[in-house]
């Protein structure tokens, strides 16, 4: 008797179950449709501006970026989509500085979720909203961001070099001076040190 019973309520929700799909199957045939024209109307597309496609790396006018090669986005990458090459070169100043050589970027394994360009002290790089990046093999996903040649560090003039030199001894002759005068002012505290136990000596004698 018991199986019987259950076998028409398991039938009985059975039932009730396919109509509730059938509901929303009928539901959907009178609701209008909206048929996408893409690409026909892709000059008159509206791609929201927040909608993260791809990284790009800004130029200005001149045709320079603000990249300093510090690695930052290639470190907080989970899962390893950016790869800077860099290169050391010599500044006016006499000091190495890094320099960005190749800016590389695996579209194929962006994940999107913005840490490069949130952590990227310098703002150098964007998502850009431009979606169509279809192609038909998967190394054309990597791209080098820095499409346009590094300019090389201008030579100084001779006026510079000058001006550097100056500095330099300036800054040497200033850090000689500020060390004489810290072992002056302790060799006057050892100085002073013993004259001071002679006269509390002197005056517990009396």
């Amino acid at each position: 008797m018991g199986s019987v019973k259950d076998y028409f309520s398991s039938l009985g929700s059975g039932i009730a179950s396919l109509l509730k799909g059938m509901q929303v199957t009928g539901k959907e045939f009178v609701t209008p449709k909206i048929t996408e024209r893409y690409p026909e109307d892709r000059e008159t597309r509206h791609v929201p501006e927040r909608f993260r496609a791809v990284l790009e790396l800004t130029y200005d006018k001149e045709g320079n970026h603000k990249c300093i090669a510090c690695g930052t986005c290639e470190r907080v990458c989970p899962n390893g989509t950016i790869s800077l090459e860099t290169k050391m070169v010599d500044t006016l100043a006499g000091t190495k500085k890094k320099k960005l050589a190749n800016y590389f970027y695996d579209l194929g394994s962006c994940t999107f979720c913005s840490l490069c360009v949130t952590n990227c002290p310098t703002d150098a790089i964007v998502f850009s909203n431009d979606f169509e990046q279809a192609v038909f093999t998967r190394d054309k996903l990597v791209k080098k961001l820095n499409y346009l040649p590094e300019k090389e560090e201008p030579a100084p003039s001779a006026e510079e070099l000058a001006k550097a030199a100056a500095e330099r001894e300036a800054k040497i002759a200033a850090a000689k001076a500020k060390a004489a005068a810290l072992k002056a002012a302790r060799e006057a505290e050892a100085g002073g040190a013993p004259k001071a136990a002679e006269s509390n000596t002197e005056n517990k004698n009396q």
